[in-house]
């Protein structure tokens, strides 16, 4: 998926969100110089294929770094949506954690 850019220089970079951790998806694509992460993710296609992105919402960022929506974007960018987190992870952690210590049954 190539986007035309009016001075004809364009960028290649990528744009990933994981649904969940089976459906990951990473979209590669030239979109022209000095385009926002806003932009990418618009013409990435991954909206329409996970309508539920709010992008007022949703972190996104650029290789594990927060972003900005109005960021430009730079050659080899991997642009990055972040979903919510469905529990906290130190709360998880005491969770695995109690049910690990649960005393077995010693009957013999």
């Amino acid at each position: 998926m190539a986007v035309a850019s009016k001075s004809g220089r364009n960028v290649t970079i990528e744009v990933a969100y994981a649904a969940s951790i089976r459906e990951q998806v990473v979209v590669s694509f030239n979109i022209p110089l000095g385009s926002t992460v806003e932009h990418a993710i618009r013409v990435s296609g991954i909206l329409d294929r996970f309508p539920h992105i709010d992008l007022s919402a949703d972190v996104v960022g650029i290789f594990g770094q927060r972003a900005s929506l109005k960021d430009t974007v730079s050659n080899g960018d991997r642009v990055e949506i972040y979903r919510s987190l469905v529990i906290d992870p130190k709360q998880a952690r005491k969770c695995r954690a109690g049910q690990a210590r649960k005393p077995k049954d010693k009957r013999r």
